[in-house]
């Protein structure tokens, strides 16, 4: 391309009236001319002064282009001879032709090879909902009753005697003074056996079972999983490289035969307080079979305490992990659901011997900070207001609960049973036998409603009991009857349309 042909070629393309800078415009046009290789390796391009005038341009703006396509290797300059096009693209690598361009590559090509296989897998699995509030959203709490005020006082008080040390990464496990007043509170509220230097401080739940599956056991091992389980920990432990089989649960918690007994797993994952998302508590029984076999077969068990203290009509129960005489238990917590889920504030209790080596790895693998934000929350939990503010949670999520279970029994009687509605942010809603609990939630989203099929919790869906997980939390008291009113009109259109084909 001849020094008149590329001042033509870029006349054409430059837009004055666009808004945007020419400069910008004339830098990108040349970068493209040179990777399209209208403007080959070699070739001389015009002087600035050239190039201005033919533009119509200050020569201040060109060589500022030509001074910036030097310093990104597009262009070389040489005194006395002028500015050429570099040759900077290979002919070949390893012996392939290089495409012409960067669409030569079809597109279907390019995306086919943009993800690797466990990649695809967890994208065709996500679970992830791009609603996040609002009825029926299980899992969420209400944030708008969490104390700001007291909050924002905190946040004041840091920032205006703020010390450098809270700026930087944090140390391993976390700081401090959360650890400390963690450590106080589990052992109180929960039956946790611990000292401060067994927690460690993560982002939530995912990240602490993603920290302990890495310290705990190699790509290939076997973990079991509740069958159902939460779909979140599925998708860390898909992408882990574990091997994870599910074991059914019943009215007692997680339930392995006698085929699964003479397999010991590396791993175990539970929710003894709270079955996600059936709702059941393990059984005393139930857990000390469970810590024997472990203690026997040298398998460790993950706790998640999932939504623990909300029980409504008894007191919260004791963890798993207060029964633990041989250090087989990893707990985990967060305060997702207690607090508010933009937190991302959560821990792990380790067995005193695996301290040192959870902390080295959390700094090492996630460099973690946050440290205002664990500082302020020391002094929350300190000061009592954390567990001022469950307990205030805890009486209005029951009459949330309440009446959200008046609406059902007004509505259907005992036809569409509730289970698992004893705890937690959320109950499960049994549907007809043969109903596809995804189309349910699909006609509910239509109309606005937020709803969880319950196949998607299990491993094999498609053979799953069809139901529906309904989230309360976060729902005022006052809408909760018209939006459930809402949602059965979506269960009843979708289950007489199903009928009729």
């Amino acid at each position: 391309m001849r020094a008149s042909v590329l001042s033509d070629w870029l006349a054409q393309r430059l837009d004055r009236g666009n808004g945007q800078p020419i400069y910008r415009q004339l830098h990108r046009l040349l970068q493209q001319a040179i990777l399209s290789r209208e403007l080959p390796p070699g070739s001389k391009v015009p002087s600035s002064r050239l190039l201005a005038q033919e533009l119509g341009i200050g020569r201040n703006t060109v060589t500022q282009v030509y001074e910036q396509l030097v310093l990104e290797g597009y262009v070389s300059a040489a005194t006395g001879r002028g500015t050429f096009v570099a040759d900077s693209a290979p002919e070949e690598i390893v012996g392939v032709p290089v495409a012409e361009t960067p669409d030569a590559c079809p597109e279907p090509l390019r995306a086919a090879r943009a993800l690797s296989t466990r990649g695809a897998r967890l994208i065709a699995g996500a679970g992830v909902s791009k609603r996040q509030w609002g009825a029926f959203m299980p899992g969420v709490p209400d944030v708008t009753k969490f104390p700001a005020r007291v909050w924002s006082r905190l946040h004041n008080k840091y920032w205006r005697r703020l010390r450098p040390d809270l700026l930087t990464y944090a140390p391993g496990g976390g700081l401090a003074s959360l650890r400390h007043a963690l450590a106080d509170y589990l052992r109180t509220s929960r039956s946790v056996r611990c000292t401060p230097e067994q927690i460690i401080i993560t982002t939530g739940i995912h990240q602490s079972v993603d920290l302990a599956v890495r310290l705990l056991s190699d790509p290939g091992d076997v973990i079991w999983t509740e069958d159902p389980c939460y779909w979140g920990v599925r998708s860390v432990l898909q992408v882990s490289g574990l091997e994870s089989r599910p074991i059914a649960v019943d009215e007692e918690g997680i339930n392995p035969c006698a085929d699964d007994l003479a397999q010991p797993p590396k791993l175990m994952l539970v929710t003894p307080s709270h079955q996600y998302p059936l709702g059941m508590v393990m059984s005393l029984a139930r857990r000390r079979m469970l810590l024997e076999y472990a203690r026997q077969n040298q398998c460790w068990i993950i706790e998640d305490d999932y939504d623990s203290e909300y029980r409504y009509g008894s007191r919260p129960l004791a963890s798993l992990q207060g029964l633990d005489t041989s250090g087989q238990v990893i707990y985990v917590g967060s305060f997702g659901k207690t607090l508010f889920p933009g937190l991302r504030i959560g821990y792990l209790v380790v067995p005193e011997a695996l301290t040192e080596s959870f902390a080295t790895a959390s700094a090492e693998l996630y460099r973690e900070g946050q440290l205002l934000q664990q500082a302020m929350l020391a002094e929350f939990i300190a000061e009592g207001h954390f567990t001022s503010h469950i307990r205030k949670m805890r009486t209005l999520y029951g009459q949330r609960r309440q009446t959200l279970l008046d609406a059902a029994a007004q509505r259907y009687g005992d036809a569409l049973p509730a289970v698992g509605g004893d705890a937690g942010l959320h109950l499960v809603m049994q549907l007809p036998d043969g109903s596809d609990d995804r189309l349910v939630a699909a006609a509910a989203l239509e109309r606005n409603i937020v709803v969880r099929p319950l196949s998607g919790y299990y491993a094999q869906p498609s053979q799953a009991p069809s139901g529906l997980l309904i989230g309360y939390a976060c729902v005022p008291d006052e809408e909760i009857a018209p939006a459930f009113n809402t949602l059965a009109d979506a269960i009843d259109g979708t289950i007489c349309e199903a009928r009729d084909l």
